[in-house]
């Protein structure tokens, strides 16, 4: 009988991917990791769901706690790349240092099972031509999650599953209910769990970083206002800046060296193009010469034609064919080919 551990958070689609393998004849044993002290969805809650959808199935399950690993890459990671003036992004390098990993290594090591899979709207296909596994878009588009997972390695991929990327969201609630789970009308997650956890993303910072009054200025630099730490701040960010214009503002950039927040027209936050690190290249191999893509700059960005062009230290410029509002230091370009990810990287400034 094949065997696989399912991630599970005690959300519906966890509990349906865990359903769904057991009905289909898998020997399930479900594994959750205790990312964080206190309240919030995926920890103290979502223990006690997972638990409960486990004894409901009759299946094992297991605990990890995982807390330490979630503060150093996470927590930690979080905290530094604020303090620095840029706005990083927790899921993917959640999703490949604290869940992923681990959990393929515990399934391995202490059940002795090779395959893990999760709730995660995407899909995980194999190229016969170059042997390496592709990672593709779910079949729901609203729900797709492929953005979060471009950090994913091709062992990652070939040890992982993701049974709900053919459906749509509707259909994993209808299959909720028809199994009876107690989580089918669970309401979902809506946020970061760090911001579930603490009420916003503020309250979490301003428990590691001390406010530290600065300059809100102009591009000419005219100082506008105060702030209270350019960590409150992301670029692209129009809404409770603290400051009065005649015309709408938005965060242009953030100067962590002086401390300022820098605020302009919605026509000057458009950029032509952006360099990007830290690649990771999931159904292709390295570029080595220009290649033409779609990139996505934000989860919920619609992905745009781009020109994809090498740089030294395995980087790559962006150049795209219109500018792009928003662009953001610390948050992740994601490059496609219709609905297969190539791969992605950490944007590291704009021009």
């Amino acid at each position: 009988m094949n065997k696989v551990v399912v991630g599970l958070s005690g959300g519906v689609d966890s509990s349906v991917a865990a359903a769904t393998l057991h009905h289909q004849g898998y020997e399930v044993v479900g594994l959750t990791l205790w990312l964080m002290k206190g309240k919030g969805q995926c920890c103290s809650e979502g223990m006690v769901d997972a638990a409960s959808l486990c004894e409901q199935l009759s299946i094992p399950h297991h605990i990890v706690d995982s807390r330490d690993v979630f503060q150093a890459n996470i927590v930690d990671y979080l905290v530094a790349g604020y303090e620095s003036g840029i706005t990083p992004l927790p899921c993917s390098q959640c999703n490949k240092a604290v869940k992923f990993g681990p959990m393929l290594r515990y399934a391995s090591e202490e059940l002795g099972i090779d395959k893990i899979a999760t709730g995660h709207y995407a899909r995980i296909g194999y190229d016969a031509e170059t042997g390496r596994y592709q990672l593709r878009r779910a079949v729901d588009l609203s729900k797709d999650q492929s953005y979060f997972l471009y950090d994913l390695t091709q062992e990652m991929l070939a040890g992982s599953m993701f049974p709900l990327g053919e459906l749509h969201k509707t259909e994993t609630r209808r299959i909720a209910a028809e199994f009876g789970l107690k989580t089918a009308d669970k309401p979902e997650s809506m946020d970061l769990c760090l911001v579930e956890s603490h009420g916003s993303m503020q309250t979490f910072l301003d428990k590691y970083i001390p406010q530290q009054t600065g300059e809100i200025v102009d591009q000419s630099g005219k100082v506008l206002g105060q702030h209270t730490g350019i960590h409150h701040y992301t670029i692209g960010q129009r809404k409770g800046i603290g400051v009065a214009a005649a015309e709408p503002l938005y965060v242009v950039a953030l100067d962590a060296v002086r401390n300022r927040v820098i605020v302009g027209d919605r026509a000057s936050t458009h950029k032509p193009e952006c360099t990007a690190a830290r690649l990771n290249w999931v159904s292709i191999p390295e570029p080595t010469s220009p290649i033409r893509a779609e990139v996505q700059v934000r989860y919920r960005s619609k992905a745009v034609p781009v020109s994809v062009i090498p740089l030294e230290d395995s980087r790559i410029k962006l150049v795209f064919d219109e500018p792009q509002f928003g662009i953001t230091p610390g948050q992740a370009a994601v490059l496609y080919d219709g609905d297969i990810v190539l791969g992605g990287g950490i944007i590291e400034r704009f021009e």
